[in-house]
């Protein structure tokens, strides 16, 4: 895990209503990766964010509601820490602003600028994000079910092994992965989706693997991206895609993408969320 203890994070924090840009706090991703060109990637992809808590007034002060939907490229400069996003949110809450659109305009504005990366915005109007965006589940095969002994609760690359000896294309998946902030140590909870082509990755020694990251310290995007880099080193798909639908904390939930073969995540959401 990398050292984040020279940085605000974790502090005692003031908490502003009006609108304010520089409350965002960006998180280099070379921090954790060791290396900030992102021509080396092994994979593409993006981080999805959602926030339900959105809130605005008009020009008349009458408050405003919306649930919002932020794209961050997985090659930005830098990710935004959830508590500094958090509180730039609250700000917007005694701002008055002319429309929705206006807002997300702002919205990915800042957001682009802090991240060095073009951040897509979406808001939704409250009675309408269901039909946009529908619990649901893929067309794949939960690994949860297993009996298992596991004693070991810190990752654990070994674990991974495949069957050369036959090929296949499916999408297993968890709800067993959690993590732990690696600034507050608060609890992380997510469903992870693992969709590949190549030799038939061992089940057990995957779910082992998964349950291996209970108490990992690490941002999201990072556990997200050491579980794909692990996956493609010791099982060696020809296609494969890790996907995390992290359960919401102060509002917001963190969707971690990455990819061989496409930049934008399957459109579903976790009965969690």
């Amino acid at each position: 895990m990398a050292d984040y203890s020279d940085t605000g994070l974790g502090k005692d924090t003031g908490y502003s209503d009006q609108y304010d840009a520089s409350l965002l706090y960006p998180i280099p991703r070379s921090k954790a990766r060791g290396a900030d060109n992102s021509a080396t990637l092994p994979f593409v992809g993006v981080d999805l964010w959602t926030a339900f808590e959105i809130s605005w007034l008009n020009p008349d002060g009458l408050p405003q509601l919306a649930i919002g939907e932020f794209i961050f490229p997985c090659t930005s400069s830098a990710i935004v820490e959830s508590k500094s996003f958090k509180l730039y949110l609250n700000s917007f809450i005694q701002t008055q602003f002319g429309s929705m659109e206006e807002v997300s305009e702002i919205l990915s504005a800042d957001l682009s600028s802090v991240t060095d990366a073009s951040v897509d915005v979406v808001l939704y109007e409250i009675a309408e994000y269901n039909g946009f965006k529908p619990i649901s589940e893929p067309d794949g095969i939960c690994i949860d079910q297993q009996s298992l002994a596991i004693d070991n609760y810190q990752p654990e690359p070994e674990f991974l092994s495949a069957d050369t000896d036959s090929t296949v294309t499916e999408i297993v998946y968890s709800h067993l992965l959690k993590t732990n902030c690696p600034v507050t140590d608060q609890p992380d909870w997510a469903s992870v989706y693992i969709s590949y082509t190549g030799p038939a990755i061992d089940r057990a020694g995957l779910l082992k693997y998964i349950v291996s990251f209970r108490q990992h310290q690490d941002f999201h995007e990072q556990c997200v991206e050491k579980i794909f880099t692990d996956i493609l080193q010791r099982c060696a798909p020809t296609e494969l895609s890790v996907y995390a639908r992290y359960m919401r904390r102060g509002g917001l939930d963190i969707n971690p993408f990455r990819s061989t073969v496409q930049t934008m995540p399957p459109s579903y959401r976790q009965v969690r969320q």
